[in-house]
């Protein structure tokens, strides 16, 4: 895979096949070993009183649901992201 097919992941919810750890992708990193790693944030339910924390895993362990994206991956080429500017994505898809 290349570094695109993998920020390409974002937004997608998956499981981790170890754990069985699931959420949806929100990050993905690239580090000086070679290591390609994904942070996994779990769902907030209705009622749920605490946020979980999401947490690093290996992509090569993930089982990556394509069908839909929960939320749109910013454009790192152009717009307010690609310019400096900091923020986070206006909302979720319903």
């Amino acid at each position: 895979m290349e570094s695109q097919s993998h920020i390409e992941l974002l937004g997608f919810k998956a499981k981790d096949k170890v754990t069985g750890f699931e959420g949806v992708i929100t990050t993905v990193s690239f580090d000086l070993y070679g290591c390609v790693q994904a942070v996994i944030t779990p769902e907030v339910k209705k009622g749920d009183i605490e946020v979980k924390s999401g947490h690093w895993f290996d992509v090569t362990r993930l089982i990556v649901n394509r069908k839909k994206r929960v939320m749109d991956i910013p454009d790192f080429k152009k717009g307010y992201v690609a310019e400096g500017r900091k923020g986070s994505a206006p909302k979720p898809f319903k």
